[in-house]
């Protein structure tokens, strides 16, 4: 049985020059071009959305330079892969061959996992290229972080999309005239992804045999994504979650849950935000919720997925039936306006430390007297704002 190749796969360049977009890394005297002309890779971080060329360099860098290119998906992958990669590394090193570890969506491995590339980064067994969407300065431990060079890549500009969607026909001999609204289209569909692009006009092609704003758009229906985490659907299933858990509606709040980790958001961000609603919608309410959603962060951290899904329910279940206070907001917000209307008033001489005689005689820390719950008669906050109710 034969295997039609995606048309994606079919056009990804094969060298440097015939990557469209990204001139600001892959142009005359950019980083990419400069480690292709020395033939001397470098470990990085291609940090960018989906479908902006990631993958595509990091086997151009390896094709170039000469070195054999390994391929883990930190989604499928775990320590034992890591070590058999290394094992063969360190057997290319003897013979004098480079080896090049493309770790696609890198931010999934855990910490343990990270930690396992040092050793072997630092002596050269390896050249590391580590793929990912999301911001490596959180989901990338430091150590390894201060090992690679980051390299940032953007969405693709709606012209290099249509100049890409241009040369896929002419690969494949179309000889129909495209209108420019329809090139256009697919453009503002893809979203500056050409994977995206490619494959709506893949499918395109098999609807009809012109291709037309029309067919164009009856593509991007079938193939357009329930669930995209650069996109709308992404803020709108995070803000459902958020609003169900401030609700107290258990029900929806799992259900939202199911569908972020069903799509395969990243665990960590869901933890992340489960933080912030613990402070923010429980707050002192329930005060140790702080405590639980703090947990579970660190349990998605150390654990991944897909074990950390319990953690994940358990808070998400703990925090939509704990009772709600907004009182820490509130109060910050009232705290903050306080501080912006009065950045010039002084601490008053009674809060201060009266660290030499002079100071002591000039009245710091005058009648404060060090035991638990003080009041001093003169109060904590400078005279002007005395009777100053935040909380």
């Amino acid at each position: 049985m034969s295997t039609i190749t995606p048309l994606a796969e079919q056009l990804r360049p094969q060298k440097i020059k015939d990557i469209i977009g990204q001139t600001k890394i892959v142009g005359k005297g950019e980083i990419i071009d400069h480690i292709i002309k020395t033939k001397q890779p470098v470990s990085l971080i291609l940090w960018g959305p989906p479908g902006s060329g990631k993958t595509t360099i990091a086997r151009i860098i390896a094709n170039e330079v000469q070195a054999e290119c390994i391929e883990l998906s930190a989604v499928t992958s775990g320590i034992a892969d890591v070590k058999k990669v290394i094992s063969h590394a360190e057997a290319n090193r003897r013979l004098g061959l480079q080896t090049v570890l493309f770790v696609d969506e890198i931010h999934r491995f855990n910490k343990a996992q990270q930690d396992a590339f040092l050793p072997h980064v630092e002596k050269g067994t390896i050249t590391l290229i580590g793929a990912t969407t999301e911001n490596p300065s959180f989901e990338v431990i430091a150590p390894l972080l201060s090992r690679m060079r980051v390299v940032v890549l953007e969405p693709l500009a709606d012209a290099d999309i249509i100049r890409i969607a241009k040369k896929a026909l002419k690969i494949l001999g179309y000889a129909h005239a495209v209108p420019k609204q329809a090139y256009q289209t697919l453009a503002h569909i893809a979203g500056g992804d050409a994977r995206v692009a490619l494959g709506t006009l893949e499918l395109a092609l098999s609807l009809s045999p012109t291709i037309s704003m029309e067919t164009i758009k009856q593509a991007a229906q079938t193939t357009m994504p329930s669930y995209d985490k650069a996109g709308e659907q992404h803020f709108a299933m995070v803000s459902a979650f958020i609003k169900s858990m401030r609700g107290s509606d258990v029900n929806a709040t799992l259900y939202y849950l199911a569908r972020m980790l069903q799509a395969g958001e990243d665990p960590k961000f869901i933890a992340r935000r489960m933080i912030i609603f613990a402070s923010e919608d429980v707050g002192v309410a329930a005060s140790p919720a702080l405590n639980l959603a703090v947990s579970t962060f660190l349990a998605v951290e150390r654990i991944g997925m897909p074990e950390c899904e319990y953690s994940l329910y358990h808070c998400a279940t703990v925090l939509a039936g704990s009772k709600k206070s907004r009182a820490i907001p509130n109060a910050m917000g009232k705290a903050k306006q306080a501080a912006v209307a009065t950045p010039h008033l002084h601490v008053p001489l009674h809060l201060r430390n009266a660290s030499t005689s002079l100071m002591k005689e000039l009245g710091y820390g005058k009648s404060y007297q060090w035991e638990a719950d003080y009041k001093h008669p003169d109060g904590f906050l400078p005279p002007e704002v005395k009777d100053l109710q935040v909380f």
